[in-house]
């Protein structure tokens, strides 16, 4: 057995003599190197190594909850002790509880997310300087925030009173870059980065010190608008933050609580009908999939959005129980969502069909109400004209609203980001209004 198998089968040996009815632990364990390099000198260099316990246990109705960061044997009693004295005293919950059985990941597949990465300290600096350098030779690159490269691989550990102990394992590689352009008295910041499971994946630090270097001498010269509606374009790592904008409005939380911008929206139409979401967690070696959830249920392939209709609330056991639903095995969140469009092209034809617009490739600030579905964002990026990027635009605000956004989707393009976990690409939105 593994280490987190042994704690697990300790724990519900120590459970065995508080009588609960039910239980669930989550175990985890991670280790990592991270290196942070800027102006060819390391300023930070860390080793991590973490375990953690979570632990529900429950009293018919009543449940308590704990948490540890040391899974010795005494923290883990005390740990059970304290949750079972929590549920003591909290009232009967009528939609707590565990999963169905036959819901629970007795036969996970294993989805290849492991392949650890031989990175020690010094192979990591070299890695980082080398980004940084290539990045610095570039023309009117002024300076530089830093590159820092990190590895990270860990194991899970979900175990239950039906019998249920299932572990995953994963690695997640990365790469960045920050850099500064100066052109006399401009200058204008810009971050790239890569990331994947298996290092062997990760773009080169030259090409990505040249991808960070071009974005910040693209911003160069930038200019404000003035203020008007016109179309908007999101490249693919902005369109995913309004795709995650509308799964948490589908959340099963949020509909419980009356909280969601998208309240009663099953079978509604919230998308044009050429766009469907599609979680799709089984895809092997892939960022964001993902064979089990935080209740130890099986994931599951699954339209949220079917031709632009709800089909699902996106929802854990217990906002199922309050909705009086199944589970969509998302305690935790969504693994791997698709957003299905039938565009056949990336940026570059989504511009030549705008002819007129703004191109957004930053986003500021939190403005977004999850309730009303008001929007409003400092935004900065390129502006259209004839179908080609004319000159770099910053200062601006974008204001909509998420429900007329959302169905003023023109088309989704096929140029995906593979490092998100919402797979989508770049985006056109037919109206928004531009404040300069």
């Amino acid at each position: 057995m593994s280490s987190l198998e042994k704690t697990a089968q300790l724990a519900i040996e120590l459970l065995k003599k508080y009588r609960v009815s039910d239980y669930e632990l989550l175990l985890d364990s991670s280790s990592g190197v991270s290196t942070v390099v800027r102006l060819g000198k390391v300023e930070t260099l860390q080793y991590h190594l973490d375990k953690s316990l979570e632990i529900n246990v429950f009293f018919g109705k009543k449940k308590g909850h704990a948490s540890s960061v040391d899974v010795s044997k005494d923290s883990l009693d005390k740990a059970i002790e304290s949750a079972c004295l929590i549920a003591k005293y909290t009232q009967d919950d009528p939609f707590n509880g565990l999963a169905l059985k036959e819901l629970m990941a007795f036969d996970a597949p294993d989805l290849d997310l492991y392949h650890p990465w031989d990175l020690d300290a010094q192979y990591s600096i070299e890695i980082a300087k080398a980004c940084e350098e290539g990045a610095l030779a570039q023309d009117e690159i002024d300076n530089s925030e830093g590159a820092e490269v990190s590895s990270f691989q860990g194991e899970s550990l979900y175990a239950n009173s039906n019998g249920l102990i299932a572990t995953q394992s994963s690695t997640r590689h990365s790469l960045s870059c920050a850099l500064i352009a100066k052109r006399s008295d401009d200058m204008q910041t810009a971050y790239e980065y890569t990331t994947a499971l298996d290092a062997n994946d990760l773009e080169t630090p030259q090409i990505l010190g040249d991808k960070a270097a071009k974005l910040a001498q693209q911003k160069l010269g930038a200019r404000s608008l003035s203020s008007q509606k016109c179309p908007i374009i999101f490249i693919p790592r902005l369109s995913s933050g309004l795709f995650l904008q509308l799964l948490g409005a589908l959340g099963g939380s949020k509909q419980y609580k009356k909280s969601s911008f998208l309240l009663n929206s099953i079978d509604k139409i919230i998308l044009p009908e050429n766009i469907s979401l599609y979680e799709s967690p089984f895809v092997k070696k892939t960022l964001g999939s993902r064979a089990i959830d935080r209740d130890g249920v099986l994931k599951r392939e699954q339209y949220f959005i079917e031709r632009g209709r709800v089909k699902s609330y996106v929802m854990g056991q217990y906002s199922a129980n309050q909705l009086g639903l199944q589970t969509t095995a998302n305690a935790g969140g969504v693994s791997n969502v698709i957003v299905e469009s039938s565009f056949d092209g990336g940026l570059n034809e989504i511009i030549k069909m705008m002819t007129k617009g703004l191109v957004v490739t930053e986003l500021m600030g939190q403005g977004v109400n999850g309730i009303t579905g008001d929007y409003s964002r400092g935004a900065l990026g390129f502006w259209v004209e004839n179908g080609e990027i004319q000159y770099p635009v910053s200062g601006l605000t974008i204001a909509g609203n998420l429900k007329d956004m959302l169905l003023g989707i023109v088309c989704v393009g096929n140029d995906i980001d593979q490092r998100s976990n919402i797979k989508v690409g770049s985006m056109l939105i037919n109206q928004m209004t531009v404040a300069g």
